[in-house]
């Protein structure tokens, strides 16, 4: 297959034109899209690895509309199917009640499922599914249900509702999802920021950060990995809720990193029925789809039934372009990217379009399991363009409905294939597995004993001191699943060579509750005698875990972390975790070192993130010398300091619901001459003249998003563009009163969308290398909320005035912008014109 030229899109174009001109120029090449048998379908297959094979596992009538599915410890197929699914183009039966999870058999044990029984039925578009002690737990279309199977029948007799709420919209494209049982025993979930566990008798809601929108999961060390439509891959940096600790700051990165920002994708049929498709520079000039467009259900591959080089690789599907991409996760320090495996082709990819994966898991007998929907409508009706209902209608997509497949792909001549049982296996079988080569017997075994309960302390010690890396992970985790962690337990686990399992330990004693004395003694003489010679991976937990030891070796670990990583923003952000209470005593260490008396960005923006903290904090006392520090030259500090600081002060989130930090009374910096207008109204104190009533000259932004833009522009933009919007010699030309952000909005969200190449003009001077780099990178990875407040905070800062840029827009440019490959040049984005009445 060749490498395809991406034509750019030309946005002057009416949408009717587009689906003229598409319908009538591809009409020989739009092929037809005839529901296959489960035979042909296989014939349509192309996998990108000769060496591998792809074989049904169950078809119609015994699985219809599947969406997700697990295996159980038996190796039975548990299925949630979504059948009220777009049974028609209206969608009028989405709110039957004719969902339901399904369990299959392989009575034979030839790999291909004989029979099925229906678990529960009578469900409103069911997602996803868990299998938890006594029963699983199924997300319908918004509550989160808990159902029983007391008598073994595999038919639930008991259906317990867990949380009213769950799926919040209940719309099928942006609700929760997952329920990703993760290494660390909580479950997941994507498009929410909710976790669940079982604790005892009871369930446990917790709140977490917000991920992605269908499908979870986890590598080998525990990262949980997610996705967009439009961004194929994102994962977490740090552990969940690790960056949340600190009260007094919000974090803006190490969650939801972007792993890759490669879109391409290789179709080997015609894709028109997508919502896009009347969009020139959706589609080429066969009708295949540019770029992801649905990006879903990923997986990190942790399994023994593909080669051995396929180990850690990420999966993607793409079910309108009838496909799934393959990624090689590449690993620096503990910062993650992905890349694309093959250049031209897809890992799978079919030539029947009513192909439709949706979501995958890894199988006890270490393959690849495919969920396939097999449907010819995708897309759900309320956001069906009229495009796509059209071409839907004439090319019959509609119809037949309630099929679905679930295929198995492995490595030729693979006879390690046997589907295990563990249902019968006793604590200690289940122990030796956690180091099994196969993630999900790892998994399952750390599931079944944790749901079990029996107390195997000795057993998993011994693991501890003499198991392969992996299995000692899974030991820790099944000991605090038991809650047979100890500090004895963990102690001796810091010696251990693997930088993964000392992590581990070091998390998991940070969050004991216990004040045991031998705690804080050896891990402030762990960070103090092994930080040097620490991986970067350990060094951030090292850093994570400071807060529990005394201020002095606390604050030394995070400064040796910021020279060597603090120009990384989930540095910053990983030292801020752990410094609550103590951000004034930092600034104070930090300026007491020679090494930031010299102007650095990035010393610069970690200073405006403790004042910011210090004004959060509420503590007087702080404040107090913090304002101190605000009136600048006073103590001889430089002078790029103070300006940070008032800066970290107007960034606060404030004392009450004017955003005002409230005093005793008025500031000595505010009697100065010079002060900062934001800053006097800032403050607040008794007696404090009232403000004058002056009328807008300029245009009303939000606050929340303003200081939302400003964190994101600094942590993403301001190494290049300079703090204050200056530009910076040999990197990028400057914001400040520049024509490309204060102009018309949607180039300057193009431009963030997609990057944009030099040279190019900023009031009337002409900027190319080497004086600018050759080009912008994208920012397609980011929600369109971020790329708005980012937007919206540079047009609007020094001296900058124009409109805010609303997140409705940036969809629609990333809407209307679909395929834009490579980045945009200034002679292109100068002669468009495009109307954004969105």
């Amino acid at each position: 297959m060749n490498h395809r030229i991406v034509p750019k899109p030309r946005l002057s174009v009416f949408i009717l034109f587009g689906l003229v001109v598409l319908t009538l120029g591809c009409a020989d090449e739009i092929e037809p899209s005839p529901p296959l048998t489960p035979e042909e379908a296989l014939a349509s297959f192309v996998l990108a690895d000769d060496n591998l094979q792809i074989e049904l596992v169950a078809s119609e009538p015994l699985v219809q509309d599947p969406v997700a599915m697990t295996f159980d410890e038996a190796g039975r197929l548990w299925v949630v199917e979504m059948l009220g699914f777009m049974t028609d183009i209206d969608g009028t039966d989405e709110q039957a009640r004719t969902g339901r999870v399904s369990v299959l058999f392989d009575d034979d044990g030839d790999g291909k499922m004989d029979r099925g029984s229906i678990f529960l039925d009578s469900l409103v578009l069911p997602r996803a599914i868990a299998l938890v002690k006594g029963g699983i737990l199924v997300s319908e279309n918004i509550p989160l249900w808990y159902a029983q199977d007391t008598d073994g029948d595999f038919k639930a007799d008991s259906k317990v509702l867990i949380d009213s709420t769950y799926g919040g919209s209940g719309m099928p494209e942006h609700s929760a999802n997952g329920l990703w049982r993760g290494l660390d025993n909580w479950l997941y979930n994507a498009k929410s920021k909710y976790r669940y566990k079982r604790v005892g008798d009871k369930w446990i809601k917790d709140e977490t950060e917000f991920r992605g929108q269908w499908g979870i999961v986890h590598d080998d060390a525990g990262r949980l990995f997610y996705n967009y439509n439009w961004s194929q891959l994102h994962g977490d940096l740090v552990p969940p809720n690790a960056l949340l600790r600190n009260k007094n700051h919000t974090p803006s990165s190490g969650i939801d990193h972007g792993l890759t920002l490669e879109r391409e994708i290789f179709p080997i049929r015609s894709n028109t029925a997508v919502n896009r498709g009347y969009v020139p520079g959706t589609l080429d000039a066969q009708g295949r789809l540019l770029e992801f467009a649905s990006a879903c259900g990923p997986l990190v591959y942790r399994g023994n039934g593909l080669p051995d080089n396929y180990n850690g690789n990420a999966f993607v599907c793409e079910p309108t372009a009838n496909l799934i991409k393959r990624n090689t996760i590449i690993e620096e320090g503990f910062m993650l990217s992905a890349k694309g495996i093959y250049d031209d082709r897809e890992f799978l990819a079919s030539t029947d379009e009513r192909f439709r994966p949706i979501s995958m898991a890894s199988g006890p007998d270490g393959a690849l399991y495919v969920v396939d929907m097999y449907k010819g409508i995708i897309q759900h009706g309320p956001y069906m363009s009229d495009y796509l209902r059209q071409v839907t209608l004439e090319r019959k997509l509609d119809k037949p409905i309630h099929m679905g497949r679930i295929w198995r792909i492995t490595k030729k001549g693979n006879t390690d294939n046997k589907i295990p049982d563990l249902s019968e296996a006793d604590s200690k079988e289940l122990v030796a597995l956690l180091g099994n080569r196969n993630g999900w017997i790892r998994d399952t075994a750390q599931r079944i004993l944790v749901q079990k309960g029996d107390l195997i302390a000795d057993d998993l010690e011994e693991v501890l001191e003499n198991g392969n890396p992996l299995a000692q992970l899974h030991a820790l985790w099944t000991l605090e699943g038991l809650g047979l962690i100890t500090p004895e337990v963990l102690l001796p686990v810091l010696d251990t060579g693997d930088p993964r399992v000392t992590a581990t330990a070091l998390r998991l004693m940070e969050n004991m509750e216990s004040n045991h004395v031998d705690v804080k003694r050896e891990l402030e003489k762990f960070s103090v005698d092994r930080y040097e010679k620490a991986h970067p991976y350990l060094q951030m937990q090292m850093v994570l875990a400071s807060h529990r030891v005394d201020s002095k070796t606390a604050l030394e670990t995070s400064k040796k972390f910021l020279a060597r990583f603090g120009h990384l923003p989930v540095a910053r952000d990983v030292v801020m975790s752990s410094l609550q209470d103590r951000e004034l005593e930092m600034l104070t260490s930090i300026l007491q070192n020679g090494a930031w008396e010299k102007y650095d960005q990035k010393n610069e923006i970690f200073v405006e993130m403790l004042a910011t903290a210090i004004a959060n904090s509420e503590k007087k006392s702080d404040f107090t010398v913090l304002l101190k520090i605000a009136e600048g030259n006073e103590h001889e500090e430089p002078e790029w300091l103070a300006p940070a600081v008032v800066n970290g002060i107007l960034n606060a989130r404030g004392h009450n619901d004017s955003g005002k930090i409230l005093l005793d009374s008025e500031a000595a910096v505010l009697r100065r001459k010079g002060v900062s207008e934001a800053l006097y109204k800032k403050l607040a104190w008794p007696g404090k003249p009232k403000e004058e009533v002056v009328e807008a000259t300029g245009f009303e932004v939000d606050s929340d998003i303003y200081a939302t833009g400003r964190q994101k522009y600094l942590n993403l933009c301001a190494n290049c563009h300079g703090t204050q919007g200056e530009g910076m010699k040999r990197f990028a030309p400057p914001l400040k009163g520049s024509e490309w952000v204060l102009g018309e909005q949607y180039k300057l969200a193009m431009i963030l969308l997609h990057g944009m190449e030099g040279p190019v003009t900023v009031k009337g001077k002409l900027y190319d290398i080497p004086d600018i780099l050759p080009s912008m990178p994208s920012f397609s990875t980011l929600q369109n909320e971020d790329i708005a407040a980012i937007a919206t905070y540079i047009r609007n800062s020094w001296g900058n005035s124009a409109s805010p840029l609303e997140s409705r827009t940036v969809g629609g440019i990333r809407f209307r912008t679909q395929g834009q490959i490579t980045p945009w040049k200034a002679s292109e984005l100068d002669t468009l014109r495009f109307n954004i009445d969105l």
